[in-house]
C-alpha cells in the first residue's frame, strides 16, 4: 500500500512538471530562462514544481491598473489624465524620432515646465522629502518598497501623523514583501491618526496567491500634485550611513516640481486601484511657475506590461549613445540583449562604464556580475567597484543628453518581475551636475582588471559560473 502511494506521487509529481514545463516554455519571456526552468521541472520535480509557481512567473496576472481596466469610469478616467498631461508635452524636433520611441516604451510623454534637484545620499534625500511632507497643503502620496521602524523611519511616520492631523489626506502604500519586519503598531498609529494605509498585495487574487516573486519596487513621494521625489532610497537609517555593516551608503534621489508629477502621480494611482479599488480625488494642475523648463519623461514598468518596458529603455539608451554610456547599479545581472548592447557600444567607441559595489549584500548577484566582466572587457567596456561603502544608487548619463535616476536594477529583477519607476531628464545643466556626482564616485573607485578573476580561488571561479547560470531566475 505505501509503495503504492509513494508511486502514485512521484508519477503525480512527474505529471506536474510536464505541464508546468509546458507552462514555462509558453510564457516565461527569456530562453535561458525557459531553458533553465524546462530542464529543472523535469528532471526535479519534486523541488522545480513548487518553486516554479512560486518564483517561475513574470507576468502578473490580474494586475488592473487605471490603463488597463475594463471599468468605463476608471477608462474614462484615465483618458481625461492623459489629455491633460499631453497639454505639458515637449518635443525637441532634432530628437524627434528618438523621443517618440520611448514616449511609446512609458505610454506618457515627454513634458516640459520642470524644475529638477539632484539629491546625493541620505540626508539631502530625507532633508529634502520631510520638508515636501512639512509643507504639503492638501495631501501626500506616499509609496516605497522597504520601510523600517527605526530612527529615519519613526521620524517619517511622525512627520506623517502631524499632517493628517492638521487635516490633510495620505495615502501610504508599501510591499508586503519588502515592509515584512514593518510592524503593526507602526501602521495602527498612521491609521489611528487618518493616514490611509495599504499594501500593495502582489498576492491578491487567486491566480496569485502563491506568488511571492513580484515585487512593488516603487520609491515615491507626491506632494500636492506639484513635486515628487524618485530614487534609490527606502526608508531606513543603513540609507542614512547608518549600518555598521556597509557603512556609508552611496545613493541617489531626484526632486522634480512641474507637470512631471502629475505622470508619477497617475503611476501611484494605478498602484492604488490594484490595491484598493479606488481612486483617490487628486490635484491634476500641475505648478509651472517654479522659472525653469526642463523636459522630462517618467517611465512606470513592472510585469503587467505587455513589452519589457525597463529592459528596453536601457537596450535603447545604450543603442543611442554615441560618446559614452555610464551606468550604476548595486546588482548588475543582464539578459544577453543588454549584454550585446554594451558591447557593441563599446566597439564603435562609446565610453562604456559600469560601476557597482565593491561590497556584496547579494552574494549571488555579487558572484554573477564577475561572469560579465571577461566578455564584456575584451570590447572596451570597463567596470568599476566602488570602494568608499556600498553602492545603492541607479543611474544612467547617455552622452550629455539625458540622465535617469529611478528605481531600476540592472539585473532580470527590475527588468522582468519588480514595479519600478524611472525619470529620465533632458536638461544640459541637470546633465552636467550627474556627470560631476558620477566622476566623484568613479574617483572612489577602482577598475577591474583581468587579475581580479583570474586570480581568484577555483571555488570562487565556480561559484560565479553557477551564479551565472542562476541569472534568469535571480
Amino acid at each position: 500500500m505505501a509503495v503504492a502511494i509513494v508511486t502514485a506521487g512521484i508519477i503525480l509529481l512527474e505529471i506536474l512538471g510536464l505541464v508546468s514545463a509546458v507552462h514555462a516554455l509558453r510564457s516565461t519571456r527569456t530562453t535561458q530562462g525557459t531553458i533553465a526552468w524546462i530542464i529543472s521541472l523535469i528532471t526535479f520535480p519534486v523541488l522545480s514544481v513548487p518553486a516554479y509557481w512560486i518564483l517561475g512567473r513574470n507576468r502578473f496576472q490580474g494586475y488592473v491598473s487605471a490603463r488597463q481596466s475594463g471599468d468605463d469610469a476608471v477608462n474614462a478616467f484615465v483618458s481625461q489624465l492623459y489629455d491633460i498631461i499631453a497639454r505639458y508635452r515637449k518635443i525637441d524636433p532634432a530628437q524627434g524620432e528618438v523621443y517618440y520611441a520611448v514616449e511609446k516604451l512609458a505610454q506618457l510623454p515627454y513634458t516640459g515646465g520642470n524644475k529638477s534637484e539632484l539629491l546625493i545620499d541620505g540626508e539631502a534625500t530625507f532633508n529634502s522629502i520631510l520638508k515636501g511632507i512639512d509643507d504639503a497643503r492638501d495631501y501626500i502620496l506616499f509609496q516605497f518598497f522597504i520601510i523600517k521602524n527605526d530612527e529615519i523611519g519613526q521620524e517619517v511616520k511622525s512627520r506623517l501623523i502631524a499632517k493628517a492631523k492638521q487635516g490633510l489626506r495620505i495615502y501610504f502604500l508599501y510591499d508586503e514583501i519588502g515592509c515584512y519586519e514593518l510592524p503593526e503598531s507602526y501602521k495602527k498609529e498612521l491609521q489611528a491618526a487618518g493616514v490611509e494605509v495599504y499594501n500593495f498585495h502582489t498576492r491578491k487574487g487567486a491566480s496569485n496567491r502563491f506568488q511571492i516573486n513580484f515585487r512593488n519596487h516603487r520609491k515615491l513621494v507626491v506632494v500636492d500634485g506639484n513635486t515628487i521625489w524618485v530614487g534609490g532610497h527606502n526608508v531606513g537609517d543603513e540609507y542614512l550611513g547608518k549600518s555598521t555593516k556597509f557603512g556609508r551608503w552611496r545613493d541617489t534621489h531626484v526632486r522634480i516640481d512641474g507637470p512631471a508629477a502629475i505622470a508619477a502621480q497617475l503611476s501611484f494611482v494605478e498602484d492604488w486601484y490594484w490595491a484598493t479599488e479606488s481612486l483617490p480625488e487628486l490635484n491634476w494642475v500641475p505648478n509651472t511657475d517654479h522659472g525653469d523648463d526642463e523636459t522630462v519623461l517618467i517611465i512606470p514598468s513592472g510585469p503587467a506590461d505587455e513589452l519589457e518596458t525597463a529592459l528596453l529603455m536601457f537596450v535603447h539608451a545604450i543603442n543611442l549613445a554615441q560618446q559614452r554610456i555610464w551606468i550604476t547599479s548595486p546588482y548588475f545581472v543582464p539578459d544577453e540583449a543588454t549584454m550585446s548592447a554594451l558591447q557593441l557600444a563599446g566597439l564603435r567607441g562609446v565610453d562604456v562604464r559600469i560601476l557597482i559595489p565593491d561590497k556584496p549584500d547579494h552574494l549571488l548577484v555579487f558572484l554573477a556580475a564577475f561572469s560579465y566582466f571577461e566578455d564584456a572587457s575584451r570590447t572596451g567596456v570597463r567596470f568599476y567597484r566602488y570602494t568608499d561603502g556600498f553602492l545603492h544608487q541607479k543611474v544612467m548619463l547617455v552622452d550629455d543628453k539625458a540622465a535617469t535616476i529611478g528605481t531600476a536594477n540592472f539585473d532580470n529583477r527590475s527588468f522582468r518581475l519588480n514595479f519600478e519607476i524611472t525619470c529620465v531628464i533632458s536638461d544640459k545643466d541637470f546633465v552636467a551636475g550627474v556627470e560631476r556626482m558620477l566622476e566623484q564616485d568613479f574617483a572612489r573607485s577602482r577598475l577591474m582588471v583581468a587579475e581580479d578573476v583570474d586570480k581568484k580561488s577555483f571555488l570562487f571561479k565556480l561559484g560565479v559560473r553557477l551564479a551565472r547560470l542562476a541569472a534568469p531566475v535571480l
